[in-house]
Order: structure tokens, then C-alpha cells, then sequence
């Protein structure tokens, strides 16, 4: 095992100097007040508020999980993730210029934007502390895991436990200085470090002896493990082990969890850390482009380097046992990366590893600050002082979070899953909060518990297991959730008027307070906009599925679905610019 040298420690510590000097950079500027320190004053261009999105998602567990999924399942493993396609989409078209144009500083004070009442003031504090604190927590403790593992095998000298803490104290002092100014650009930097290093490292993976032994990772590999879309039949045991699945589990996948499950990043609608990237944006614009870079980069421009480098870690470690199987992406780096390239590779994964901490913290910071404390605790603080507070709460979630970490996480496995499957029907209410006037507060409370509700009494009394759940929990939650609504009061009549002139929504869902506000230009051309999203739809998995090919020898093939997405990306611009990028009509 060859330990790192001069030159390795000089690309690390040359990394770590310039995200502190970013952080300093920007630190009076953020300092300024809560809409400097949380959304950069919304003046963000596109392509920095859309990298810091791709950024942030590139974890340093992401992709150790890919290569989990490339070895039980193949390529099409990754379909478990690739099937947010469709609401990412959905966010690019329909979300991202609504969250621009609410002018707010969280997601979470849209409920009191759209909800009236107390128990509007109920739901919003207390997602600030449930998001904010603990479901934030437990996300970065996740990472830290993973970055844990990275450690462990690429630098056994270190103290793992000690460098997670000071790898978490350094991005919680640049994060604290610099607010989501200096977040963003480190976000921009990190993530260009990242991909480029992960590209260098299948390049290198697929010329190691090993491979190149073998005659080349399709020689050495069986065929089943290049296709790229599952084997789907009824029993779930497909042909040599391939990614086989009954249809309804690829199903509910495909059609129903895109829309209907909360995920971190992945949130119907757009919630999150995404909203606070679209809000921080120059206008509806940049806010719309930069979360169609986002969907784009994250789906097209990521995932090939990791899938390259799971696949050579079948060949290269192929008696890893499979619970070990995603650890095969470090060994590879461990095998393959010369002097020098190592560090880079290391300062990649810290690249990755940091950027995610970041917007964690001061996504976490922002609702806990701005719904919690601000608007129930001290209303009436100065800037100066609400800063301050910021400052001191992203160091207490961090202490938090390696707590978490520590003393509460023992595995990730499954996690995803159950995540999913508690927020299994929330999307409904999600999205349609936007678009339909019924809606109350109370949809949304209970859309939040019916999952929880649905999902312990399948887990404790039945055999029904993920992906399948996910059609009842679903069922269930829109099925509570309707009930709910039409059995609790409605928004107050002057509070959705307010709500319908600040965002000018528009559509038949709000044609009943619509039509007492005549003065009000709403927006239109709905089905215009559903075009654009099956546009946007094929062109990401064109793009996707295109350079695959040509990633595997096949040009031609991956030159068509490269020139057809390219001609679906062309039809959205046009469309937009025909119609104008702020209002859409």
C-alpha cells in the first residue's frame, strides 16, 4: 500500500487554502444580512447557482453508491435514481420561476406565503427543527460515513474519527464566514476538481493491467451487466443475474416515486437546498436555466466516470463480497493513481465531500434562523444580530451532526428506502399546493404523517416491501390527505388572493379565486410547458443513454441519441424564447 508523498499532500493542502481563501473573500459581504448570508443577495447567475446544486448532490458517498448498484444489478442498476429524470424536469418547467418569483427567503416560509391560520405557524416551525436540525443531521452524518470509509483506505495513517472532525470544524468555519457566497463559488470550484479528477480515475482504472489483461471491461464482464434498461418480467430472477425486476416494482419507480416521495434533492416541487439555489438567482431567468443545468450535468455529465470505475472494480477486485462491493470504488483509486494524482483524487473526494457539508449547514441554518427563531423566538433582531445567530447555529448543527455520526449511525443501508417510502404520497400535496386554491395546512400535515402511519403497519403486520409499498403508502396518503382537506376549513379568501398576486400562478385550479382578480396577469400556456417537459425528458436520457454508447464502443449509435437530444433541447429554447423567459405566456 504506497502512502502519500509530498506531492499528494501539496494538492490537498492547496485545495484546503483555497476554499478558506473563498471563505474569507466573501465573508463581509455575507455578513451584511440573512439575504446576503443564505441566498447571496439573489444575484447569482445561473451556472453558479446550478454547479452548486450538481455540487452538492456529487457526495462522497455517491459514488460508492453506484458502484453498489452497478455490482448487484449492472448499468441499470442505476435506474433507482434515475427515474427523478421526470421531477426534475417537472421542477425545471413549472417550479423554478414560481420560487424566484415568491421572493422568499426559505421554502419553508412558503407555508405561510400559501397557508393561513395557526396551524400554518404549527407546520412551518416545526419543519424548521425536524428539516433543518434532524433530518439534516442524519444527512450529513451519512456523508461522513462515507467519507469515514474513503479515509480508512486511502489514508490508514490518519485518525478517521479525528480527520471527519476536522474536515467538519474547517467547512463549518469557511461556511460560517462566507454564508452561501462563499458556499457557491467553493461549490463551483469543488465540483470542476471533483468531476475532472473522477474522469482521470476511470481513464486510468480501464488501462490498469488488470483490465487490460482481460482484454477490456466488455471481454471480461458478462453482457448482462452493459444494459442499460432493466430485464423486467413477473418473478424478479432475471437471466444471469441481470437487473430483473415484476413490473410493478419497476413501475412504481418509473410512474409513481419521482412525483409522490420526498427525497433530499430530489423533493417534488423543488424543495430544499434546491429552492434556496433557485431563489439565490438573478431572476426567473437564471432561476429556471440554472436548475435545467443542474438536471442535466447531474443525470448526464456525472454518472459515467463512477459507473466506468465500478465496473473495472469488478474485474480488477472481484472477491470483494458483496456487502463490500461499493468499497471496490476506493480500491480502485488505492491500485491505479500514481504519486501526485492520488492527492488530487483525495482533494476531489474532499471537493465532493465538503460541498454537500456546506450547503447542508447553511441550508440547515437557514430554516432553523429564518422559521424558527426569527419568526418565533426574537422577531424583532437586527440584521447584524440575526447573522450572528447564524453563524453560532451552523456550528451547533455541525456538533450535531458529528453526533449523529458518532453515536447514532451504524449503516446507510436501506436508508434511502425508507426515507422514500415515509415520504411516499408527499409529493402530491407538494406540488399541487402551487396549483390548486383547496389545499389548506392541514393537507400538508397530513401528508407528512399518513406515510409514517401507512409504512410502520406494513412493516410490523405485512410482507409488502420496498418498491411495492410504495403504491399503498401512496394510495393512502392522497386518500388521507383528500379526506383532510375537504373536511377542514380552506385558506382564508384574502390570504390565497395575496398568495395568487405575488406568484401569478395561474391555472383552472385557481379559477375560483382567479376570477374576483382581473387585474392580476396570471401565467398560461400550460400544455406549451408539458411539452417542454417531454422534451426536456428525452433529451436528458438521449444525452444520457448516448454517451454511454460511445463510452462502450458503439459511436454511431450513441451519435444519434446525442443528435436527437440536442435537437430536443433546441425545440425547448425556442419555445422559451418565443414566449419570454420570465412569464412563460
Amino acid at each position: 500500500m504506497n502512502a502519500l508523498n509530498a506531492l499528494d499532500y501539496s494538492f490537498i493542502i492547496g485545495y484546503l487554502l483555497l476554499t478558506l481563501f473563498i471563505g474569507l473573500w466573501f465573508s463581509r459581504r455575507a455578513s451584511e444580512n440573512v439575504g446576503e448570508f443564505f441566498l447571496s443577495g439573489r444575484k447569482l447567475p445561473w451556472w453558479i447557482a446550478g454547479t452548486g446544486m450538481v455540487a452538492t448532490t456529487f457526495a462522497a458517498d455517491t459514488p460508492l453508491a453506484v458502484t453498489g448498484f452497478v455490482a448487484r444489478h449492472g448499468i441499470a442498476g442505476n435506474w433507482v435514481w434515475w427515474t427523478f429524470v421526470s421531477g426534475g424536469m417537472l421542477t425545471v418547467f413549472f417550479f423554478a420561476r414560481l420560487w424566484r418569483r415568491a421572493e422568499i427567503l426559505t421554502d419553508l416560509e412558503f407555508i405561510e406565503l400559501r397557508y393561513s391560520g395557526r396551524a400554518a405557524r404549527f407546520l412551518r416551525g416545526f419543519k424548521a427543527i425536524y428539516f433543518g436540525l434532524f433530518i439534516n443531521a442524519v444527512i450529513i452524518g451519512w456523508v461522513n460515513l462515507a467519507m469515514f470509509k474513503i479515509i480508512s483506505i486511502m489514508m490508514p495513517g490518519l485518525n478517521p474519527q479525528l480527520t471527519i472532525v476536522a474536515l467538519v470544524l474547517f467547512t463549518t468555519f469557511y461556511s460560517g464566514l462566507s454564508g452561501l457566497w462563499g458556499v457557491s463559488i467553493t461549490d463551483a470550484v469543488q465540483f470542476v476538481i471533483a468531476i475532472v479528477g473522477c474522469i482521470i480515475l476511470a481513464v486510468l482504472a480501464v488501462q490498469s493491467p488488470a483490465v487490460v489483461d482481460a482484454g477490456g471491461l466488455q471481454a471480461a464482464l458478462p453482457a448482462w451487466m452493459f444494459d442499460f434498461f432493466p430485464s423486467i418480467d413477473s418473478s424478479g430472477v432475471g437471466e444471469s443475474g441481470a437487473f430483473a425486476l415484476p413490473f410493478a416494482s419497476f413501475a412504481a419507480m418509473a410512474f409513481i416515486q419521482w412525483w409522490a416521495s420526498w427525497y433530499p434533492g430530489a423533493e417534488p416541487g423543488g424543495g430544499g437546498y434546491i429552492a434556496q439555489r433557485m431563489m439565490s438567482a438573478k431572476d426567473e431567468k437564471h432561476s429556471l436555466l440554472a436548475t435545467l443545468w443542474f438536471t442535466v450535468a447531474h443525470y448526464c455529465l456525472r454518472p459515467w466516470p463512477w459507473i466506468v470505475v465500478a465496473l473495472a472494480s469488478l474485474v480488477m477486485f472481484p472477491d470483494l463480497p458483496m456487502a463490500e462491493k461499493e468499497d471496490g470504488f476506493v480500491h480502485v483509486m488505492q491500485a491505479v493513481l500514481p504519486p501526485g494524482l492520488k492527492g488530487l483524487l483525495i482533494a476531489a473526494f474532499l471537493a465532493a465531500y465538503m460541498s454537500t457539508l456546506a450547503t447542508h449547514l447553511n441550508w440547515g441554518t437557514s430554516y432553523i434562523i429564518n422559521d424558527f427563531y426569527r419568526r418565533f423566538i426574537k422577531t424583532d433582531g437586527s440584521a447584524k444580530h440575526y447573522v450572528r445567530v447564524s453563524k453560532l447555529t451552523t456550528a451547533l448543527t455541525a456538533g450535531f451532526a458529528l453526533y449523529i455520526t458518532f453515536f447514532v449511525l451504524e449503516t446507510i443501508t436501506g436508508a434511502w428506502e425508507f426515507l422514500i417510502q415515509c415520504g411516499a404520497g408527499t409529493g402530491f400535496v407538494l406540488i399541487l399546493r402551487w396549483f390548486w386554491w383547496r389545499l389548506n395546512a392541514w393537507s400538508e400535515i397530513t401528508s407528512m404523517v399518513a406515510p409514517f402511519l401507512a409504512y410502520s403497519y406494513l412493516s410490523l403486520f405485512t410482507d409488502v416491501a420496498f418498491p411495492n409499498s410504495i403504491f399503498i403508502i401512496v394510495a393512502f396518503t392522497i386518500a388521507a390527505t383528500l379526506l383532510v382537506t375537504f373536511i377542514t376549513a380552506p385558506t382564508e379568501r384574502e390570504h390565497l388572493e395575496a398568495f395568487y398576486r405575488k406568484t401569478r400562478v395561474g391555472g383552472i385550479l385557481w379559477n375560483p379565486v382567479s376570477r374576483s382578480l382581473p387585474d392580476v396577469e396570471s401565467d398560461t400556456g400550460f400544455l406549451r410547458l408539458f411539452l417542454d417537459w417531454g422534451l426536456g425528458i428525452a433529451m436528458v436520457y438521449a444525452v444520457l443513454f448516448g454517451t454511454g454508447r460511445i463510452i462502450f464502443g458503439d459511436p454511431f449509435e450513441g451519435a444519434l441519441f446525442i443528435a436527437a437530444g440536442a435537437v430536443a433541447g433546441a425545440f425547448i429554447f425556442m419555445d422559451l424564447n418565443r414566449r419570454g423567459w420570465n412569464t412563460l405566456n
